[in-house]
């Protein structure tokens, strides 16, 4: 991963080049958005150009003996802490029993989420942490000494994850770390991290990406016209994942905008049915999954409110479920949309919290039925 292989963020790719070309490298580094806007890549590039031994003004080389290193992602002293999913069976137990997938998935994908990632190493309905014996490892790798790098990077993706065993452990790193030891942690959901380390950790706020940068990338990466990398750049709210997803809806989309239509149905026409069969399906994709089908919804709730005021640019539903809006949206009114706003945020912390599936989605639902019709 390089610089220029990052869509957009100048200001924040001139920040971090300034660092390394000043040498004022904080030891501990938080970068944070809200997904799909550069984070991890511009996380890596750092790393790579930190270590760099012929850079120029703008990126690292790409052919000095850590670059090579570094495109391999088989660097001695570069390491990576992420969540996994604890197989016993068939023994991963820790970050580094994945780091041949790892390798792969960072090579195949450039910008991607927790989904993309369970997903490429099927985990099935098990949901993915940072833990407790990861600390250990996390030890036993920045003690050991430094093989050939200026710096030695710790690269931890989404430290919301850690167990707190393991996340009090990098905060004692954190306070006392190693000689010329970084490390990079990258986040979307800060709050939900250990409040002393965002306390000793240098924060690095990514915004959305610019709606230029990311049309000129939908012009150039995916051959749309002008109007059409325009409009899919509205629909992406500065996150390259969802222009991605907007080009043409992925099947993940679709399955979730199936079960949204077929759940208001099913509570329209009061289903039980119908709403027995939609909670079975929804329990069985997984925690993760079901999290995101539930923030799925909201979105969509919000925006079919939205979408009676007839303001495009206040809408971001691409064709699909525009088409929706039409029959759908008169439902969603001011009597209501609070009240599903606040069942749905309900229904998935309850999932978050591990409340059996079927039941969160088939009381869901059954809440619904008298919600739709107000």
């Amino acid at each position: 991963m390089y610089f220029k292989d990052i869509i957009g963020q100048g200001e924040i790719k001139r920040q971090l080049i300034k660092s390394a070309q000043t040498n004022i490298v904080p030891h501990a580094q938080l970068f944070t958005e809200q997904g799909g806007a550069g984070a991890f890549p511009l996380a890596l590039a750092y790393a790579r150009y930190l270590n760099c031994t012929n850079r120029t003004e703008n990126d690292a080389c790409g052919k000095c003996p850590s670059c090579l290193k570094y495109n391999e992602l088989a660097h001695p002293d570069l390491h990576f802490v992420f969540p996994i999913v604890s197989k016993k069976e068939k023994k991963k137990e820790i970050c580094d029993d994945y780091l041949t997938e790892w390798r792969s998935f960072l090579k195949e994908y450039t910008y991607f989420n927790l989904d993309n990632w369970l997903e490429y190493i099927e985990a099935g309905n098990s949901q993915a942490l940072i833990y407790s014996k990861e600390s250990d490892e996390i030890i036993h790798k920045l003690n050991l000494k430094i093989y050939e790098a200026t710096y030695r990077i710790l690269l931890v993706w989404l430290p919301e994850k850690l167990h707190p065993t393991c996340a009090n452990k990098l905060l004692k790193i954190i306070e006392e770390p190693p000689a010329n030891t970084v490390i990079l942690m990258v986040s979307e959901t800060s709050d939900q991290v250990l409040g002393t380390i965002l306390s000793r950790a240098q924060r690095i706020n990514v915004r959305a990406i610019q709606t230029e940068a990311i049309t000129q990338a939908m012009i150039s990466q995916f051959g749309l016209s002008p109007d059409d990398a325009k409009h899919v750049a509205h629909l992406s709210r500065g996150s390259f994942l969802k222009a991605v997803e907007a080009i043409s809806l992925g099947e993940e989309n679709k399955f979730f905008l199936e079960q949204f239509k077929g759940m208001m149905r099913n509570s329209w026409v009061r289903n039980v049915k119908g709403m027995k069969t939609m909670a079975d399906t929804i329990a069985g994709i997984g925690r993760e999954r079901q999290k995101n089908f539930l923030a799925y919804c909201q979105h969509l709730i919000r925006e079919n409110f939205m979408y009676r005021f007839q303001s495009p640019d206040l809408n971001y539903m691409n064709l699909d479920e525009a088409s929706f809006a039409i029959k759908f949206a008169p439902f969603v009114n001011e009597r209501n949309v609070i009240d599903i706003m606040d069942e749905l945020a309900k229904a998935e912390k309850d999932i978050a919290q591990n409340v059996n599936a079927k039941m969160v989605f088939f009381d869901l639902s059954l809440r619904l039925t008298v919600l739709i019709k107000r």
